[in-house]
């Protein structure tokens, strides 16, 4: 009996095979479960005309893919995040972050096609690569600046204490 199969199946074959079975298995196992369609030709036209419809489909995409490529390609994308000394960032950037950026440029990209490891916690400039579709793929940068941690403000009230003069400053759980 010769069948379609409409799922994977294991040791038999993918989804669209056209596969040649034992009766009793497409009949008993197969058919009812709603693995596989009995391959007549009707089922085997509209299974040429789905696959057809799909790999026109799949090229669209893949040309849609191509364009944002070389539109994206070789962008550079400027984040300031404050940093210490060395260069380390407080906090990091994150995909979400990228993708946020590439958005404002007019990019639409989903975070898990960021080739990102890890997020980035340093002041330096970054290669990622995006994967636009499974055969496209394209590099941009992302260029991290560090800004100076800002000192915190002085209050005017405690400018000319010493430790031993503060007893109770309203505003402030200090006690001597």
């Amino acid at each position: 009996m010769k069948v379609i199969l409409r799922e994977k199946v294991p040791n038999l074959g993918n989804i669209g095979d056209v596969v040649n079975v034992a009766d009793g298995y497409g009949r008993n196992y197969l058919l009812p479960r709603k693995l596989a369609l009995l391959a007549n030709e009707r089922n085997v036209k509209q299974l040429d005309h789905q696959q057809r419809m799909m790999a026109k489909r799949l090229a669209m995409a893949k040309a849609e893919a191509m364009t944002i490529a070389d539109r994206l390609k070789g962008q550079r994308l400027n984040v300031k995040k404050h940093s210490g000394e060395e260069g380390k960032l407080f906090g990091s950037v994150t995909p979400r972050e990228i993708v946020d950026l590439l958005a404002d440029r007019g990019f639409e990209v989903d975070r898990r096609d960021l080739d990102l490891k890890e997020p980035i916690k340093s002041v330096g400039t970054f290669e990622v690569t995006c994967a636009l579709h499974a055969d496209v793929k394209t590099v941009f940068y992302v260029i991290v600046e560090g800004l100076a941690p800002e000192p915190e403000p002085e209050d005017p009230a405690l400018a000319n204490a010493q430790d031993d003069d503060i007893e109770y400053i309203e505003g402030y759980d200090i006690l001597a």
